[in-house]
């Protein structure tokens, strides 16, 4: 077995049971063996205390630094803000965007405010915190069934890619390419889409609080859509896909619904003249010339209408296109 050296002789007095010859080993107040790692003497040496300080700022100032750099493209507090839900709220806005109809009003509720410490991190233009200079502040999802979310977008992305696999499992075809081919179609899809819209803010000069949030989370409501149709035309046609008169059918109901929820929604942020509301959170005070009004009038019918129908047709039909993209050449 092994064990320590013996102490020296001249430490210590002697102790009869000891196997070293009589001497006794250290013990602490108590009675218990204490043993002292000093690593002979370097912790208590001033260059090292120095050498661990300096380690630590060093630390502590990469964390800001990373931090700030963080901020300065996604605003932490800007993405509480959008996900502060409720049970209540994901339910009712799942059945606002798919049975849009009878919904009134579309205009999002806003609270006055003295001060920033009232309103909480609520984001402003490109998702920057806001100032204390305003006066009205949007309230989050949880208290507005009208607020743009980026829960429900994000679950509703996942579900895609995930229900796309599984439906190809379920018909026999099955590969774990299809996963990877049908979330890169989901992302290029909402890349482009987004491109296009800060694009067309752009040309038309439309600028509004949280415009670029508010545009991300408008742009994944249509995988709910989406969804709903991968998943009725699976039952109705038994599992045959999205094809025959019953799948177009249904990808007809979810875009049009699709289509006229964002068409209402986001009037107030591609027309924020119209919201009426002053400086503050929920648009502009300028007037907008009638014909550029007119003009994004028509951009918004564009991106509603044309646009969605273009990237929900190639959604809804991903899973075949994926299923046929890794299958075997003959």
């Amino acid at each position: 077995m092994m064990r320590s050296p013996p102490p020296s002789q001249s430490q210590g007095s002697n102790y009869a049971g000891s196997p070293y010859g009589g001497q006794q080993p250290a013990h602490g107040a108590t009675g218990q063996f204490a043993p002292n790692f000093n690593f002979g003497g370097m912790m208590n040496d001033q260059t090292a205390q120095i050498g661990l300080q300096i380690g630590q700022q060093a630390m502590t100032k990469g964390g800001a630094y990373m931090e700030q750099s963080l901020n300065r493209y996604v605003s932490i507090p800007a993405l509480k803000h959008y996900f502060n839900v409720s049970t209540p709220y994901v339910l009712r806005k799942l059945l606002l965007v798919l049975f849009p109809w009878r919904h009134k009003p579309w205009t999002r509720a806003q609270r006055s405010a003295s001060s920033a410490d009232d309103v909480g991190p609520v984001p402003n233009t490109e998702g920057k915190p806001a100032s204390n200079s305003y006066q009205y502040y949007f309230l989050p999802p949880s208290a507005d069934l009208n607020s743009p979310d980026l829960y429900i977008p994000t679950m509703a992305v996942v579900t895609y890619i995930l229900l796309t696999t599984l439906l190809a499992g379920l018909r026999g075809q099955f590969k774990p390419e299809i996963m990877g081919l049908t979330a890169t179609t989901a992302f290029v899809v909402v890349a482009l889409e987004i491109l296009g819209l800060k694009f067309g803010t752009y040309i038309l000069s439309i600028s509004n609080d949280s415009q670029l949030m508010d545009l991300v989370a408008y742009s994944g409501y249509k995988f709910v859509g989406v969804i709903v149709t991968l998943v009725a035309a699976e039952l109705i046609n038994r599992g045959q896909g999205t094809g025959g008169w019953a799948g177009w059918l249904l990808f007809g109901y979810t875009f049009l619904a699709n289509a006229f929820f964002l068409l209402r929604s986001l009037k107030y942020v591609l027309l924020p003249d119209s919201a009426g509301t002053g400086s503050g959170a929920g648009g502009g005070s300028m007037t907008v010339a009638r014909s550029q009004r007119n003009r994004r009038t028509q951009f918004l019918f564009l991106y509603s209408y044309v646009v969605q129908f273009l990237f929900m047709w190639i959604l809804s039909r991903a899973d075949s296109g994926a299923v046929k993209a890794v299958a075997p050449k003959a």
